[in-house]
């Protein structure tokens, strides 16, 4: 496969903050995203995107948009997924650092004989993760399947 190439641009705007967006997103209609130093940080901003947000739903949606590939894949019939993550900042060896990211994926079945391989498929996107795959920081996968 050839290599692919992401385009984003970032514009600063005033104090902390800025404007990131795409020129492949934004021709199809997509939005700009303000984005700011968090506010545990000095002049952070409260209530906008920050690097930390973006990097843990970077890992977040890269599991999801895995898992939907390989549940299609395997014919895995499902009613929902959803997926609450946390992202751990710390400080090591004086260098601020994303050590970890705990993702509470939770998949909703109509069948408890899909229960097995739902968990299995979760498993299987969590492995094959591209985004998970190319950061250092530690994942934790926290599995809910439930049936409804």
């Amino acid at each position: 496969m050839e290599p692919h190439y992401y385009q984003v641009d970032i514009n600063w705007q005033n104090e902390r903050k800025g404007v990131m967006s795409s020129p492949e997103l934004t021709q199809e209609g997509g939005p700009s995203i303000e984005v700011a130093t968090p506010p545990e940080f000095a002049k952070g901003m409260p209530g906008i995107w920050s690097p930390e947000h973006l990097f843990t739903a970077a890992v977040s949606s890269c599991l999801m948009t895995t898992f939907l590939a390989i549940a299609e894949n395997s014919r895995l019939p499902f009613n929902s997924f959803n997926c609450q993550s946390k992202g751990k900042l710390e400080q090591v060896d004086g260098k601020f650092l994303m050590t970890e990211v705990i993702l509470e994926p939770t998949v909703s079945i109509s069948d408890e004989k899909d229960r097995e391989r739902a968990e299995r498929i979760l498993q299987k996107a969590e492995a094959a993760c591209l985004i998970s795959n190319s950061v250092k920081a530690k994942i934790t996968m926290l599995t809910n399947i439930v049936v409804e």
